[in-house]
């Protein structure tokens, strides 16, 4: 909705600057979108006479002319090269430190092939008012009077235009008067009376025939259709102040009769439409359209219709989409003399639904569809007349009016005391009573128990609670009070579940090793999920947003290695991604599960990527991503050393290079490992890739830990190693022989770590391999002697042996 500032003054008596009326209106709910002041741009710009134009001395297209800038003062010397500069021009002047705004320059002293020019005379395309820029302005001789003066204040070009964005509740603000209501209620000045009409009620009574043709269950369509001939009248242009105010709303003056038109629409919110009396055939009538109809629009477009849109029509056929659009045929020109002024209402949810069917925004449908009010219906179509007869001229009739407006008496019982209830602001009842009565509310009884009459232009208020709002929005809203919260004495309990704080720090944990958090869909290809383990009919999408996107995700590993290809598509080869979430198992609740799941490509590893001048990172592999289980299960609580590494990970990890964590025979705690080839092929990644996914439902709960702290375990005793190799059967897992050593003496082992593997020789032709364990023992009350060392070597031997299998390498 745009409208000048001084368009609002013939509403509002007011003394109020332009931005006081803009911050108002924002406060009041009226959002001001922009404000268009030509003075701040071209207020600088003053109407100048050429006194003498003479050619520059030293180049040939250019001329330097005396000019009148102000009566009295000395004349300023120009440097121009517009070649309709002559003497006695009346043109603009832009004096030196002026902005161009056409030009983008800011004018400076300095010569011009040796001459200073002390300013510039200005095209329109220099002023933005036009593409014009073959010479400089040339205005009427006559306003000679006028140097000196700002050239906005000659031309009106000094009204500012303020653009207000409308919520779709408010159709009282569609037109001007409706704004200028709110800024008198919100003490921005005095609203102005209507003003009073001349004599628009002809003798004569109306010879076109007015028509409401629908059933009862569609008289809504149209409820009331108003109309009024006016004969012999002359068209031509608007007034130039009309013309003026129409553009700046955004519409192209047409014709004075059209023009009329559509300034009340912008001025009262009441849409109208003008039809050429010798264009009709017969009555006028209101109906709803017919399959197969059609009528060429004012758009130049030609339209169909159908049984559900409202259509204006005269024996002919229809002549328009009822609160949309008017039609080509029974247009207004300027050799129209007798002319027909149409005033109805018609509904909003079928004007909205027409629009929508044609793909028509109109500025009539923009007002209809929100809610024009039903009682301007009779005054629209006597300050239409009024105007046509002012501008125009012409004899009047009789209006005629078929149908009744559809004039709802809402009455609200309403007690003042609400207000604060609601919103807390304190306000008394008088400002209460002036603002409801100012915004066109009646008010009976006592503040207590009043009865609020609601005005017909009012449609989106209802009850009580917009009462309030109207009262309280034009009160301000920073009247209500900053109220906090009341909260519980004492130390706020935590609000994150024990799940939630794992999860937090798995994600930081993940996040340190070098990981980069992913959050993949929730859904994948069919193929992809049935490769994972899923792909149960049961979690087949009924409607699939695409056929990439079908099923429910059995694991996070196929978003995670669908995101590797993505990245190494963009040139990032080696990345490291994880993600926290939920995947599917079954269709019942208890089948969802959350897992954490981590890849690593390329040379990702937690060292670092990429090549070196001191060597280049290695592929990552197995090690890697076990260490980062590992990593996150000491993070979430758990010691992984006191899980069992077993080699039945999934299909989709290598065989031999993958292992699964468990606590006991079902309970899998995580998978870790390269990934299969055959993977790799299905889900086109590249090699080299390693995984792993934690399982966190399946952890223990973690042992809530004692304030107390434990005591210090340190000895003064120093430790001492003793290296052992055994031979044993080629298919025995290190970390067997790793946990039998270290469980021979827990109160004196503290490690055991393998530190060679030998497969060769003739060990591979027995099948057998060469395991070396360096074991650290840790004396505590006393130096161990030779002999109890030896007890503690011969107690790892046999339990090794006991548990692999093995002997002692010789």
């Amino acid at each position: 909705m745009k409208f000048t500032f001084s368009w609002l003054k013939d509403h509002l008596d007011t003394e109020k600057s332009v931005d006081e009326i803009a911050t108002t209106l924002s406060a009041i709910g009226l959002e001001v979108e922009g404000i268009e002041d030509p003075a701040k741009s071209l207020g600088a710009f003053k109407v100048a006479r050429i006194v003498e134009a003479k050619k520059h001395p030293n180049a040939d297209k250019l001329q330097i002319v005396q000019v009148e800038v102000a009566k009295g003062e000395p004349l300023m010397e120009v440097v121009c090269g517009a070649p309709n500069a002559r003497p006695g021009m009346v043109s603009v002047f832009a004096p030196l430190g002026t902005y161009i705004p056409g030009s983008k320059i800011t004018l400076e002293k300095k010569p011009v092939r040796g001459v200073v020019s002390n300013g510039m005379m200005c095209s329109a395309a220099e002023l933005e008012l036009s593409e014009e820029s073959d010479g400089i302005l040339d205005l009427p001789a006559e306003w000679a009077d006028n140097v000196g003066a700002r050239y906005i204040d000659v031309v009106g070009l000094n009204d500012p235009i303020i653009e207000v964005k409308l919520t779709p509740n408010r159709p009282d603000c569609t037109g001007v008067r409706g704004i200028a209501r709110d800024l008198a209620a919100a003490g921005m000045g005095k609203l102005k009376p209507e003003p009073k009409l001349g004599p628009v009620e002809g003798k004569a009574e109306c010879p076109i025939d007015i028509e409401l043709d629908f059933t009862k269950e569609t008289a809504n369509a149209c409820p009331v259709f108003a109309g009024r001939l006016v004969k012999g009248v002359k068209n031509g242009p608007s007034p130039a102040w009309m013309q003026a105010r129409l553009k700046a709303a955004g519409l192209r003056p047409i014709n004075a009769l059209v023009d009329v038109t559509n300034y009340i629409s912008l001025d009262r919110g009441r849409p109208l439409h003008v039809y050429d009396a010798a264009k009709l055939k017969g009555a006028i009538r209101a109906r709803l359209g017919k399959a197969g109809e059609k009528f060429l629009g004012l758009d130049d477009k030609e339209h169909a219709v159908d049984d559900t849109m409202c259509v204006i029509a005269d024996d002919s056929g229809p002549l328009g989409l009822g609160g949309i659009m008017g039609g080509e045929a029974s247009g207004s020109t300027e050799t129209t003399t007798d002319v027909f002024i149409e005033s109805a209402y018609f509904d909003p949810l079928r004007t909205a639904a027409t629009g929508r069917k044609v793909g028509l925004q109109t500025d009539a449908r923009y007002r209809f569809e929100r809610g024009v009010d039903p009682a301007s219906v009779r005054p629209g179509l006597d300050l239409a007349t009024d105007m046509i007869l002012k501008f125009c001229g012409g004899e009047p009739t009789k209006a005629k009016i078929a149908g009744k407006e559809p004039i709802e008496n809402r009455v609200i019982s309403f007690d003042f005391a609400r207000i604060e209830k609601l919103s807390g602001v304190k306000i008394s009842n008088d400002e209460i009573s002036d603002t409801l009565k100012a915004l066109g509310f009646t008010i009976d009884g006592k503040p207590n128990a009043a009865k609020v009459t609601v005005p017909t232009w009012r449609p989106d208020v209802h009850g009580t609670a917009d009462l309030v709002e109207e009262v309280v929005r034009i009160a301000g809203l920073d009247r209500i009070p900053a109220t906090p919260l009341p909260r519980a004495d004492g130390i706020a309990r935590a609000v994150l579940t024990e799940k939630q704080k794992r999860a937090r720090r798995g994600r930081r944990l993940l996040a340190a090793r070098g990981f980069v958090e992913a959050v993949t869909w929730s859904f994948i290809p069919k193929e992809q999920a049935v490769h994972f383990g899923g792909g149960a009919p049961a979690l087949d999408l009924g409607n699939p947003i695409s056929v990439e996107m079908s099923s429910m995700r059995p694991g996070l590993l196929p978003g995670l290695l669908t995101a590797v290809t993505r990245n190494r598509n963009r040139g990032i080869a080696d990345v490291a991604l994880f993600e926290l979430g939920q995947a599917y198992r079954g269709e019942r609740p208890e089948d969802q599960y959350a897992s954490a799941a981590g890849v690593r490509a390329g040379t990702a590893g937690l060292t670092g990527a990429g090549r070196h001048w001191d060597g280049n990172a290695n592929p990552v592999g197995v090690f890697d991503v076990k260490a980062d289980v590992f990593a996150a299960l000491s993070a979430l609580g758990l010691d992984p050393s006191k899980a069992q590494i077993t080699r039945d990970a999934p299909a989709w990890y290598h065989p031999g290079r993958s292992a699964a964590l468990k606590l006991g025979p079902k309970t899998v705690l995580a998978y870790f490992g390269e990934i299969h080839p055959a993977t790799l092929k299905a889900l086109d990644v590249e090699a080299p890739v390693s995984a792993f996914e934690i399982f966190l439902d399946a952890l223990p709960p973690e042992k809530k830990k004692s304030r107390a702290k434990p005591p210090l375990a340190a000895s003064d005793l120093l430790p001492l190693t003793r290296d052992l190799a055994f031979i044993v059967p080629k298919d025995v897992a290190a970390g067997d022989v790793v946990k039998a050593a270290a469980n021979a003496d827990k109160a004196l082992i503290r490690s055991v770590n393998v530190f060679d593997v030998f497969e060769g020789g003739s060990l591979a032709a027995e099948g057998k391999k060469s395991i070396a364990i360096e074991i650290t023992i840790q004396p505590a009350t006393e130096t161990l002697t030779d002999q109890a060392i030896e007890t503690i070597t011969k107690k790892i031997v046999t339990d090794v042996k006991k548990a692999t299998g093995g002997d002692l390498r010789s």
